[in-house]
């Protein structure tokens, strides 16, 4: 099966919610993608509900919120929905209050474990739990510390286990480096709670109030936004203005749904 390009087949078609990724579709690094403002712009102006439903773990939903604003797209915090927020929701369901939290990462990860009531320390002998998202600042010492702790018994958590993330430069070091970097230093597996993992987009959909047939992701990766938003029953939309080739959609079993250049021949195929 090959995933098709006719726009005429994504209007007539019937969509309660759009949910994004952001790095590779909606920007690359600090550059917004053509058409992504307007795209977002006749969605709100339609009252189509949509989600930006991000792996990366760097940044808080305020923060993405201000990143977005600069990028000219304007929306409310509850609008984006990381993997840092679903991991920290995660570990408040199997830890109890409280629970010492080691964490590899950054204020997107920090907060969202804090604002879910637990314990961030930072000396690994009192972690009962490792939570790993991409950091950055990351250090020798940092993951010493980290691997220590899992190897004494905490339980390893990541954010996602994305190899790269997409910048202007070209393809940086993901957290899913920083993931594979402890899984070789302790031989242990991580739970990892991101995209492509089902329970992420059941989040995303509960928060929207949509059962998945009624639900389109739009994402530039087969291994996450396109795989993940198949097993969640979502139909899916690859982007080739990220991550995965033309190819590689097209390789995927089952391939995306649909597939476009970018977000802007989305806009034109639901607005123009």
């Amino acid at each position: 099966m090959i995933p098709t390009t006719d726009a005429g087949s994504l209007r007539q078609a019937s969509i309660g919610a759009l949910l994004f990724d952001m790095d590779g579709v909606i920007y690359r690094g600090n550059a917004a993608i053509p058409g992504a403002a307007a795209l977002i712009a006749n969605l709100q102006a339609h009252q189509t509900p949509f989600l930006f439903l991000t792996n990366n773990a760097t940044l808080t939903a305020a923060q993405f919120q201000a990143k977005l604003a600069i990028l000219g797209i304007y929306v409310e915090q509850a609008a984006v929905f990381t993997s840092s927020m679903a991991t920290a929701a995660w570990l408040s369901r199997q830890a109890p209050p409280g629970a010492p939290v080691l964490v590899v990462g950054e204020a997107g990860l920090r907060q969202p474990v804090l604002a879910a009531g637990l314990t961030v320390v930072t000396d690994w002998r009192q972690a009962a739990w490792v939570a790993v998202g991409l950091d950055r600042e990351a250090t020798w010492s940092s993951l010493r510390d980290a691997a220590l702790a899992i190897r004494a018994g905490a339980r390893f958590v990541a954010t996602n286990s994305d190899a790269t993330l997409p910048s202007e430069e070209g393809e940086l070091p993901g957290a899913g480096a920083l993931v594979a970097f402890l899984r070789t230093a302790t031989g242990v597996e991580p739970t990892v709670v991101g995209k492509p993992q089902v329970a992420m987009f059941e989040q995303a959909l509960a928060r929207l109030g949509i059962i998945p047939a009624q639900a389109i992701m739009v994402g530039d990766r087969v291994e996450t936004d396109i795989v993940g938003g198949q097993a969640a029953g979502l139909r899916t939309i690859g982007v080739l203005s990220g991550v995965s080739s033309a190819a590689a959609f097209a390789q995927a079993v089952p391939p995306p749904t649909w597939v476009f250049d970018s977000v802007a021949e989305i806009n034109l195929a639901l607005f123009e």
